[in-house]
């Protein structure tokens, strides 16, 4: 039996506690902007394939759509609110639909325990995963918005204006998505949530709000994808009123805000279960 001297065993905890030290100052927290990175890099190229041919069936349905409505509307306001609401419903597809499926069936399948494992805030993978799927909407949405100008002759002067519409929008959208498919307790429940969204978007983004009851557009007004169709519609007129384009785009920023901020929540708490 072996005697330890009375001076190593303090040395030996103060020499442990300073390599916990430098261990500690060599592994700082991963920062929000890097893993946020992260997260959307790996998220595209893991849905990159499989999410194509879905955003193609989106922007088949929103175009197929536009020539439904072509033998119904003819033209003005009512032609500008379908061209705007249907391209925006590219948007409500990808990012409220299939992000509420994606986040259910993560839940379901246990996916969350990888994530919370690794040293990632919750806003990153909530950010990063909404960016990703609202990604794929782009090539949809600018498709749609130009055939449907062309469809019913309206100008394509202002159509930069998806560049603000499309990720304000799909920030607003991808957030409700991705709350829906974290507090679902079923996936199942997640996929119907997602769809019973997108098909609030269809009918009350695409329809002419001049001819719904007040009831209903009352209902529109609570939707956050009918400011970013408010938004696009107003830039057809010969002379834009560019302040109501930004307040509506502002609202949109907002909602896009508050509801990443509830995804972000709903993500934690589902994490900890």
């Amino acid at each position: 039996m072996s005697v330890v001297p009375a001076g190593v065993l303090p040395g030996s905890v103060r020499a442990a506690e300073q390599g916990e030290r430098e261990a500690a100052e060599l592994g700082p927290r991963a920062r929000l902007w890097p893993s946020l990175v992260a997260v959307y890099r790996a998220q595209l190229s893991r849905a990159r394939v499989a999410r194509i041919p879905l955003l193609f069936v989106a922007t088949f349905q929103s175009v197929g759509i536009l020539i439904m409505m072509r033998g119904v509307v003819d033209g003005g306001s009512e032609a500008e609110a379908v061209v705007a609401g249907s391209a925006v419903l590219v948007v409500a597809f990808v990012a409220l639909n299939l992000l509420a499926q994606y986040f259910g069936q993560l839940r379901a399948s246990g996916g969350l325990d990888h994530y919370a494992t690794l040293p990632v805030p919750p806003a990153a993978v909530v950010l990063g995963a909404a960016g990703a799927y609202a990604s794929f909407t782009v090539p949809g949405t600018v498709v749609t918005a130009v055939f449907g100008c062309v469809l019913f002759g309206l100008p394509l002067t202002h159509l930069w204006v998806l560049i603000a519409v499309i990720p304000l929008a799909g920030a607003a959208l991808s957030g409700l998505g991705a709350a829906l498919g974290l507090l679902a307790p079923r996936p199942e429940l997640a996929t119907v949530m997602g769809q019973l969204g997108m098909s609030a978007a269809l009918l009350l983004g695409v329809l002419p709000p001049d001819r719904m009851p007040d009831a209903v557009r009352f209902a529109r007004d609570l939707l956050p994808s009918t400011y970013g169709v408010e938004a696009m519609a107003r830039t057809f007129a010969a002379e834009p009123d560019w302040a109501y384009v930004l307040g509506d785009l502002a609202v949109c920023a907002g909602v896009g805000v508050v509801s990443l901020a509830v995804a972000t929540w709903a993500y934690r708490r589902a994490a900890v279960r």
